[in-house]
């Protein structure tokens, strides 16, 4: 159950090898800045209330001593002459205001003051209503206390002490908004400071990633290429003691692919070539009888009208087959600079046998570095594939757009299912969802690879109107 919630995990997130490294990288430095947020939170915070803490009940003390020597003096030392006296007391000192010894004693950070002294409550900004009761008692039963409250929607700190009087007591209140202020300012700086270090993770994560998928890349490019052909291309990091086999298998396979590849097109070369000379012995055979089909009895006229078509599909085949084995043979072509419109509508033309093409005014002085034959034979594979397996071609177009000019080759045939779009341009491909032969055969094939080989691309659309459209795509520039 708990691969199959990792898998589906997996599947939902959909992220790549390189994203998996860079969340793990963000989510190491989101727990690493989580980790030391919270101990410093913890620590500061500590140590900033227990200063406050501590600076509040030594203050409240000194202020309550204070307020006991101004309101009674020193202690009265023990003389004979003064028996009545009690040794070490002090007395109360005559016309001495309570709210005046208030108001006299030293304060920091705006702490009020209040006192219970002689049955009676004095204060000069406080007051005594909002101590709660349990505080108050526990300060009277002779013990210091502390206790943080919210006075007027401010947060205070109110620190008792008792006096020398049964039940007398002290209190102060000191204000805790700049501790408060402190700690949020402490706490939003930890955050910032955890989302910069987890947004310092992810960069590092996509740097670190980059270089270590950095022959992964190499890979993929190199695979790619293999896969358009290109089966010369081959791995360079063997020097890489983690990548070396990897890469040494990889180029042991693309040679071998190579060499077969090489082998199989010498193959179908040579074996076109053999076809050649019989092919041909068999077409001047089949164009003498033809040129003599009036003296053929009735019965054989029309098998040898079959003959004569499968003949010629012969030819095509054999011809095309030729095209293929000479290009997967290594055949680079020579590139010359073309005049696309020319091009296209000279070799439309020429397979349609009427005129099909409509060129574009911007498209006239469009010029491709491009090897003629091929180009040409993309052209003619495309028309003759209309005129032969979809009803006919309607039109040829070329204008500027795209890669730099766009072909299109319209058709009269009921269209190609976007199911089939890319299956018809492989080797004898036969779109499965139709019952026409459309695409079987190489002409198709031929015109994907030459396309490719002038780094082109060629799609399949809808006609507005019904039937096919084939869209080429070439880099042209203007002359």
């Amino acid at each position: 159950m708990r691969r199959r919630l990792a898998r589906w995990g997996r599947q939902r997130i959909g992220l790549s090898l390189r994203g998996r490294v860079m969340l793990a990288y963000g989510l190491l430095a989101l727990g690493l800045s989580a980790v030391l947020a919270l101990v410093t939170w913890t620590v500061v915070s500590e140590y900033l209330t227990d200063q406050r803490e501590t600076s509040a009940q030594v203050q409240t003390a000194d202020n309550a001593a204070a307020f006991q020597y101004g309101l009674f003096g020193p202690p009265q030392p023990c003389r004979p002459d003064r028996e009545h006296v009690e040794c070490g007391t002090a007395t109360l000192k005559p016309d001495v205001s309570v709210i005046d010894l208030l108001n006299s004693l030293p304060s920091t950070d705006s702490a009020s003051s209040m006192v219970f002294y002689d049955g009676q409550w004095y204060s000069m900004t406080g007051r005594p209503s909002d101590l709660p009761a349990d505080l108050l008692e526990q300060v009277r039963n002779g013990s210091t206390a502390q206790r943080r409250l919210v006075v007027g929607g401010q947060p205070v700190l109110a620190v008792g002490v008792p006096l020398r009087g049964p039940g007398e007591v002290f209190f102060e209140w000191h204000p805790l908004g700049s501790l408060d202020n402190t700690l949020r300012t402490l706490k939003l700086t930890l955050i910032l400071a955890g989302l910069v270090t987890v947004l310092i993770g992810l960069a590092v994560g996509r740097l670190a990633s980059t270089l270590a998928l950095r022959p992964l890349a190499a890979l993929t490019r190199v695979a790619d290429a293999v896969a358009r052909g290109q089966l010369d291309a081959r791995l360079q990091v063997e020097d890489d003691r983690d990548l070396r086999g990897l890469a040494r298998s990889f180029n042991q396979t693309a040679a071998d692919l190579e060499r077969r590849v090489a082998a199989d097109a010498r193959f179908a070369g040579d074996v076109s070539h053999e076809l050649r000379t019989p092919l041909m012995t068999m077409l001047n055979s089949m164009q003498l009888i033809q040129n003599h089909r009036t003296e053929l009895p009735g019965a054989v006229r029309e098998p040898v009208e079959l003959l004569g078509d499968d003949l010629e599909r012969f030819r095509r085949l054999v011809i095309d087959l030729l095209e293929i084995s000479r290009d997967d043979g290594g055949d680079r072509g020579s590139r010359e600079i073309v005049r696309i419109a020319d091009l296209v509508r000279a070799a439309a033309n020429a397979a349609a046998g009427r005129d099909v093409t409509t060129v574009e005014p911007e498209a006239e002085s469009l010029t491709l570095q491009a090897d003629k034959r091929r180009l040409e034979r993309v052209i003619a594979n495309l028309v003759e594939n209309a005129e032969d397996h979809a009803g006919g071609c309607k039109g040829v177009g070329v204008e500027a757009g795209g890669l730099g000019v766009v072909i299109t080759v319209d058709d009269a045939g009921p269209g190609i299912p976007a199911a089939d779009r890319d299956r018809i341009f492989e080797r004898f491909g036969r779109g499965e969802t139709s019952n026409r032969s459309r695409g079987v055969g190489l002409g198709l094939a031929i015109v994907a690879r030459h396309v490719q080989w002038h780094h082109g691309a060629i799609t399949v659309t809808d006609r507005p109107g019904g039937g096919a459209r084939f869209v080429v795509e070439l880099p042209a520039k203007t002359t």
